[in-house]
C-alpha cells in the first residue's frame, strides 16, 4: 500500500511538473488539433507532389500550408516576444507596417513605372531599403514608448491608423505588378526544391535570433527591463534603449514578411496584404505561455505558437468557416489562454493539485 501511494505521488508529482512547463500549453494545443484532425478527416495530414505554374515539382498538403504560412508568422512572433518582454505591452501597427514594406520593395524595384519588363534593380537592394524604413517606423513607435513613456497600444495605433494610407502614398495609390518570375522565389519555391522557400527564410531567422541571445546579453536585458525597470536601471542597463531596440528589432521582422508577402503575388492590396496578422503574432506570444504584461519569456515556445495559430487557422478554413468568423474562434481562444495565464488560476490549480496528491498519499 505504502509502494503503490509513493507511485501515485510521484505520478501526480510529474503531471504537476509537466502542467507547469511553458512549453505544455502550445505542445497540448498541438496535440487537440492534430487529433482533432485524424479524427475529423485524416486526409488532413496527407502531402502529394504536384507541380508548380513553371512545371516544378512541389510538395502540397494543408500541413505544407501551415509551414508556409505559419513561417511568416513565427518570423513576426520573434519580434513580438521581444516587444512584449521588455515593453510589457503589444505592437498593434505590424500589418500596417507590412503593407508599408511591401510598397517600399515594389517601389524599388518598379521605379516609376508600375509595370516595368524589367526589375530596376536588385531584390536584394529593394529588401535592404524596406529594412531600413520598416526599422525606422519601428524606432518611430520605441521612442513613443521608450522614452515618452506611452502605452505600446495606443503609441502603434497611430501607425496601425495611418500606415495603409502610407503604403499607397509611396506607390502613388498604384497597385505595381512584377512580371518576372525570380521575385516570386522569395514567397513561392525555389527551382528545384519542393518546400515552400518562406519556411527556409524563417527557419535562418530562427537560427539568427537564437545565436544573438546565446552570444549577447539582449535576452537577459529584455527581462530584467520586463521585469522591473527600476532595478535593471540600478544595475546598469538602460531600459530606454532596450525597449526602443526591441521596436526596431521587430521592424526587420516586418520587412522579412512584407517581402514574402509581395513576393507571393507579385503585387499588393494596400487594404488587404497582412490584415489582422497582428493580432495573430501576439496570440502566438500568448500561446507560448509569455506574459503579455512583460518580463521572462520563452522564443522558442512563441515560435511554436505561431504554427500552432495557422495549425487553428488552416483547419477552420479545412471545415469551411468563413474568414469573417475567424476572429471569433481566436477570440475564444485568447480568453481561454489568458483565463490560464492569470495568477489567481495558476495558484488555484496548484492548490488542487496539492490536495490531490495529499488524498493520495493519505
Amino acid at each position: 500500500m505504502g509502494n503503490t501511494a509513493v507511485k501515485k505521488t510521484k505520478g501526480s508529482g510529474f503531471f504537476s511538473n509537466l502542467v507547469r512547463q511553458q512549453m505544455f500549453i502550445p505542445v497540448a494545443a498541438l496535440v487537440i488539433l492534430a487529433v482533432f484532425n485524424l479524427i475529423a478527416d485524416p486526409s488532413f495530414f496527407k502531402i502529394t507532389l504536384g507541380y508548380s505554374s513553371s512545371g516544378a515539382p512541389v510538395l502540397s498538403g494543408y500541413l505544407i500550408t501551415i509551414l508556409d504560412y505559419g513561417s511568416e508568422l513565427a518570423i513576426l512572433a520573434i519580434g513580438m516576444t521581444l516587444v512584449t518582454a521588455a515593453s510589457g505591452g503589444q505592437d498593434i501597427s505590424v500589418g500596417a507596417t507590412v503593407a508599408i514594406a511591401g510598397s517600399v520593395i515594389l517601389r524599388v524595384l518598379c521605379g516609376s513605372n508600375s509595370r516595368p519588363e524589367t526589375l530596376r534593380t536588385s531584390v536584394l537592394v529593394a529588401f535592404l531599403v524596406a529594412c531600413l524604413v520598416s526599422m525606422l517606423f519601428g524606432a518611430f513607435n520605441g521612442v513613443l514608448v521608450a522614452h515618452f513613456k506611452i502605452q505600446p497600444m495606443v503609441a502603434t495605433l497611430i501607425l496601425y491608423t495611418a500606415g495603409r494610407s502610407i503604403a499607397a502614398w509611396i506607390n502613388n495609390n498604384e497597385l505595381p505588378l512584377i512580371s518576372d518570375p525570380s521575385f516570386g522565389y522569395y514567397g513561392g519555391f525555389l527551382p528545384g526544391i519542393p518546400i515552400p522557400t518562406p519556411f527556409f527564410i524563417a527557419a535562418a531567422c530562427v537560427i539568427i535570433i537564437a545565436l544573438v541571445l546565446k552570444f549577447t546579453n539582449l535576452g537577459l536585458y529584455t527581462q530584467a527591463v520586463g521585469i522591473n525597470e527600476k532595478s535593471s536601471r540600478l544595475n546598469g542597463i538602460n531600459p530606454t534603449f532596450i525597449k526602443f531596440l526591441s521596436f526596431v528589432i521587430l521592424g526587420l521582422c516586418v520587412a522579412v514578411v512584407g517581402l514574402i508577402k509581395v513576393s507571393r503575388l507579385s503585387t499588393i492590396n494596400y487594404s488587404v496584404i497582412a490584415k489582422d496578422i497582428e493580432m495573430d503574432a501576439i496570440l502566438a506570444v500568448a500561446l507560448g505561455g509569455n506574459s503579455l504584461s512583460g518580463g521572462k519569456f520563452n522564443m522558442a515556445a512563441s515560435i511554436l505558437g505561431a504554427y500552432v495559430i495557422q495549425f487553428l487557422t488552416t483547419t477552420l478554413y479545412k471545415f469551411d468557416v468563413q474568414s469573417d468568423a475567424l476572429p471569433a474562434y481566436k477570440a475564444v481562444v485568447v480568453i481561454l489562454l489568458v483565463v490560464l495565464s492569470a495568477p489567481v488560476v495558476r495558484e488555484k490549480l496548484a492548490g488542487l493539485g496539492k490536495k490531490f496528491r495529499a488524498k493520495e498519499v493519505a
